[in-house]
């Protein structure tokens, strides 16, 4: 659980993320289009809200799959140490595979897992991640498909969680830790 007292500030509404998961939803059905099913990747945890709005958008065969990576654990920076927790349970040769993330602030995660199944010969294999963090990247790496990008600010909501707390509020939020108490 945090140790500091905290409030989270409104950044992105629900109804701006539904919006947007609709437009990324078009770009990507026209670019799997011909595929005869794709299998979408979701990151978890963060990502599994997010996964289960856009598969609901995409009118595609797929089937969904999931791999744990980690490299924060339960503090508000990154290790930059990846460690697979969980692998995917099918094979992706010769398959088209969307890897699904929630947020891309160092870029290690996205990059060390999306190497991994390039090394599993995947047909074609895109990215999309619901928040970029540019200014925070650590590594050449982006995104296929953005759903936003935001500042350096710490954020929870939507899937996203700060200690394990505040994945299931509907928006993302910013995280203002507030003044303790006087005693």
């Amino acid at each position: 659980m945090p140790d500091r007292p905290y409030v989270i500030d409104e950044m992105i509404s629900a109804k701006a993320i539904a919006a947007r998961i609709e437009a990324l939803s078009h770009d990507i059905r026209s670019h799997f289009g011909d595929t005869e099913k794709l299998v979408v990747v979701g990151l978890l945890r963060g990502s599994f809200v997010f996964i289960a709005d856009l598969v609901r958008e995409l009118d595609l065969p797929l089937e969904v799959d999931f791999l744990e990576a980690s490299s924060y654990g339960n503090a508000m920076e990154s290790s930059r140490e990846v460690r697979i927790l969980k692998d995917l349970r099918g094979a992706i040769e010769g398959r088209d595979v969307l890897v699904v993330e929630d947020i891309v602030d160092t870029g290690h995660t996205l990059n060390h897992v999306t190497a991994l199944l390039k090394s599993r010969a995947p047909k074609r294999l895109k990215s999309i991640a619901l928040l970029d963090k540019p200014s925070r990247r650590e590594v050449d790496f982006r995104a296929d498909w953005i759903g936003f990008e935001i500042p350096d600010e710490f954020v929870v909501g939507y899937g996203i969680d700060f200690a394990q707390r505040n994945r299931n509020l509907p928006f993302i939020g910013k995280v203002r830790f507030t003044p303790e108490p006087a005693p």
